[in-house]
């Protein structure tokens, strides 16, 4: 059987044999599943972008003093991105405050971002999810096809692109999910 593991930023989880071959190396993307394939490109865009919670405390114009994304929840192209320090905040408005009925939903990103806008935090000392860090691995770089030909190319126009290196991503082989986020 398969583990479940995070490239990159946790949150999402991938099989890892799906992603990886016996050796190690990662496999051609034809042999990947299409949710896999999008998640993977998506990844490429957001890995090392802001927070969030961070942008929408600070806008474009302090950029610089947000917070580097650490976890990512929801679908491609509608998910939440944030950093250590904001995690536990979307934790709780989607455990304790009925985010999770927007799970899969159109509304997923807006509404969390609302909530935050609207003063949404979780109480002081919420503790969210114990996470296992593992060291990176040394992988090959993989061929990435065209973003575009996995998301809506109007969407994907607003998001600076670039490759993924997953020879310096951090795998997380034995993180909690915490629910089907």
């Amino acid at each position: 059987m398969s583990e479940k593991i995070s490239i990159g930023l946790r949150g999402w989880r991938f099989d890892e044999d799906e992603v990886f071959t016996e050796t190690g190396e990662v496999r051609p993307f034809d042999e990947i599943s299409d949710d896999t394939r999008r998640r993977l490109v998506r990844l490429s865009a957001i890995f090392n972008g802001p927070c969030d919670a961070c942008w929408l405390i600070h806008g474009d114009e302090n950029i610089e003093q947000c917070n580097v994304a650490a976890a990512v929840y929801g679908e491609p192209l509608n998910e939440a991105v944030l950093c250590d320090e904001h995690e536990p905040d979307f934790l709780y408005w989607f455990r304790e405050e009925g985010g999770a009925e927007y799970a899969e939903t159109d509304e997923f990103e807006d509404a969390f971002h609302e909530w935050f806008l609207d003063g949404g935090r979780a109480p002081e000392g919420y503790g969210g999810l114990e996470h296992v860090d593992t060291d990176p691995r040394d992988l090959p770089e993989p061929e990435l096809p065209d973003p575009e030909e996995f998301g809506d190319e109007e969407d994907e126009e607003d998001h600076e692109e670039k490759r993924i290196d997953l020879r310096n991503m951090e795998f997380d082989r034995d993180y909690p999910t915490g629910g089907d986020t």
